[in-house]
């Protein structure tokens, strides 16, 4: 199956959106439902003792997640992030690192995926699950109910 994005639709998202130009991400790798972000350490990005603030990892996670989207739904795509779950497992200390984003469930309202960021030798520093919900797919208009059925209380059409 083809990608709905280009490499270069995506380069251009990272780099044009102030959101996320401030992070300095790089695109890495990109296939079907999946993205890989390179994150260059920033002195911005230190908290006292010199690790990476976890928010940097979180936006990365996110990031990835989102590109992955794009890759299956197009660049059009308005999905937006409902949840996230963090684990930090590990430490980074004035150092790059790497985030990788999988699509799980690609539903019509909502979409489950992973990220893990890990340093470039691969050790795991922190675990990401989010959902994303498809505003797009839920302004389809409903289906009409039957003529002179009255609906049951608590029952959806």
């Amino acid at each position: 199956m083809a990608l709905a994005v280009t490499e270069r639709e995506l380069q251009l998202l990272l780099s044009e959106s102030p959101f996320t130009s401030i992070y300095g991400f790089r695109l890495h790798a990109i296939a079907e439902g999946q993205c890989t972000l390179d994150v260059p350490f920033q002195t911005a990005f230190e908290r006292p003792g010199g690790l990476v603030s976890g928010p940097v990892f979180m936006a990365a996670a996110d990031v990835a997640m989102w590109l992955a989207l794009l890759t299956r739904l197009g660049p059009a795509d308005g999905s937006v992030t409902v949840e996230m779950k963090t684990n930090f497992l590990s430490a980074a200390k004035q150092e790059d690192f790497r985030c990788t984003a999988k699509i799980l469930k690609l539903g019509k309202r909502l979409v489950y995926g992973v990220a893990e960021c890990v340093t470039r030798e691969g050790t795991l520093l922190t675990h990401h699950t989010l959902t994303y919900f498809r505003p797009d797919s839920a302004q389809q208009p409903a289906a009409p109910q039957s003529a002179g059925k009255p609906r049951k209380p608590g029952r959806r059409s």
